[in-house]
């Protein structure tokens, strides 16, 4: 049963130091599920996982009987959580006939890149103008930890998911993680891309320090120290993804 002990979040979960971290990873990892059974929201986060790392990649077909019998659910939860992805733009449901894993749309990139920017931009700066020493010690806290699982190129997943982590605290910590939830809804086809790039040592050193340079111009009170950091770590140019539709056609449209 891939259910249980399968979820990408649970060692994550272990190697948190503090309830309130542990509160605020369960919050990121469910922050759309309001209301929602807890099967149907488990199935739809480890299938979103499987896909946001190519493990069920571009063009991949899924059936409903296969996947119930997988997860050991009824239909009822599997439904809405394909629902959910079919919401993302992450699979793409064609009634009576098939379900496919969507390939990865250069438009839809460009518009999430748009709005990641945005959003980030106004949280940064309304984390810089009102401080929150809680807030700042779990982004410090999640940067140690990536300088932990960084050499171990088997965690890389665990790295990703703590980089998604340093920004849903951001969000929760300016009193908008709902807004993480709308982002990370349209950042499907960009969290894909990013699984193609090359992750070396130097790469991951990189985001590690754009990490440290926010936290530490939020901590300075100079907003616009702030906003040239958060820019300059969210930013991509227009053709970012344009050589891995070269390496990976199949994977486009």
């Amino acid at each position: 049963m891939r259910l249980s002990g399968a979820h990408p979040g649970k060692d994550m979960r272990v190697c948190m130091k503090s309830p309130r971290m542990t509160l605020a990873f369960d919050m990121m990892r469910h922050d759309n599920s309001a209301g929602r059974p807890m099967a149907s929201s488990r199935i739809y986060d480890d299938l979103r996982q499987r896909i946001l790392s190519l493990d069920l990649p571009p063009g991949t077909a899924l059936t409903r009987a296969d996947l119930a019998r997988e997860y050991e659910v009824s239909q009822t939860p599997l439904r809405d959580a394909m629902q959910r992805l079919d919401q993302d733009g992450l699979i793409r449901i064609y009634p009576q006939s098939k379900t496919l894993v969507t390939r990865i749309n250069l438009a839809q990139i460009r518009e999430a890149l748009f709005l990641r920017q945005a959003l980030e931009t106004e949280v940064t700066i309304k984390l810089t103008q009102v401080p929150s020493p809680a807030t700042m010690a779990q982004l410090r806290e999640i940067i140690g930890m990536q300088r932990e699982v960084a050499p171990d190129h088997t965690q890389l997943r665990r790295f990703q998911e703590l980089d998604e982590f340093f920004h849903f605290v951001m969000f929760e910590g300016a009193g908008h993680p709902n807004l993480h939830g709308l982002l990370r809804a349209q950042t499907g086809d960009m969290d894909r891309v990013r699984r193609l790039q090359t992750h070396s040592a130097e790469r991951l050193a990189t985001i590690i320090d754009g990490h440290e340079r926010i936290v530490a111009a939020v901590e300075s009170g100079d907003v616009d120290r702030a906003i040239k950091e958060i820019r300059f770590h969210t930013h991509k140019p227009d053709d970012w993804a344009e050589e891995y539709r070269v390496l990976h056609k199949d994977y486009f449209t």
